[in-house]
């Protein structure tokens, strides 16, 4: 089995909400879906850092899940800034068996083992919010938890973000200390789109960071090497 990743999604299939009026988005579900189908396996693993539907209800988001469902591979999942669907673990654990998404599960103040590596992470904060030292800390100790239980687990932990730790030159220190404070030495994020992909940092401190958003990476899902 191999792991990928692809973030940013932005699934509509349900809501009035399509992303192919942005420049580069044209026929994008048909893009992801035919570039998936060829390159993942069913014994793939593919992680999906945050912004999945837009839709408002987790309830509303069945038909977006469903797609994913059908895709080949098992689906991880973090959540975005605007997955506003999203809901307690219980109640998203729940969402997946009473549709039977059997493929897709959760990472949320817990950790995925893969194989030998362990899918850890959290949706983090960014520099164009206004500052909430509340939400800042909750979002580092989510964080913290994460690549704690993928340490318990004795597997290598593989971190995923939404936001970006550091853009430009602007740097989250609570949540790239926790990065620091473990040794993570690559982080894989989302959330740029666009032009933005020429201020994306490559690298920060020691730290390797990764952009994965779906427009950046042609709708194609990245393998993930360590």
């Amino acid at each position: 089995m191999s792991l990928y990743a692809i973030s940013d999604l932005h699934l509509s299939l349900s809501s009035d909400k399509p992303m192919d009026v942005f420049r580069g988005w044209e026929n994008y579900v048909e893009r992801l879906k035919a570039n998936w189908t060829r390159l993942i396996k069913d014994s793939d693993t593919v992680v999906i850092p945050g912004d999945i539907s837009w839709a408002l209800k987790l309830e509303e988001t069945k038909e977006d899940f469903a797609f994913l469902n059908s895709l080949p591979g098992k689906k991880i999942i973090l959540k975005g800034n605007h997955d506003l669907w999203w809901s307690t673990s219980k109640k998203l654990t729940q969402f997946l068996e009473e549709n039977n998404f059997s493929t897709i599960s959760f990472v949320f103040n817990n950790a995925v083992v893969v194989e030998d590596k362990a899918v850890c992470g959290t949706r983090g904060w960014f520099y164009d919010l206004a500052p909430d030292d509340k939400v800042v800390k909750r979002e580092a100790g989510r964080l913290e938890a994460s690549i704690t239980a993928a340490e318990k687990s004795g597997k290598t932990p593989v971190v995923f973000l939404h936001y970006p730790p550091v853009y430009s030159e602007w740097v989250c220190e609570e949540i790239f200390s926790v990065i620091k404070k473990h040794g993570i030495k690559t982080v894989w994020h989302g959330h740029i789109h666009g032009s933005g992909f020429n201020n994306a940092k490559k690298e920060f401190d020691g730290v390797n960071l990764r952009l994965l958003s779906a427009d950046c990476v042609d709708f194609c899902p990245v393998p993930i090497l360590l």
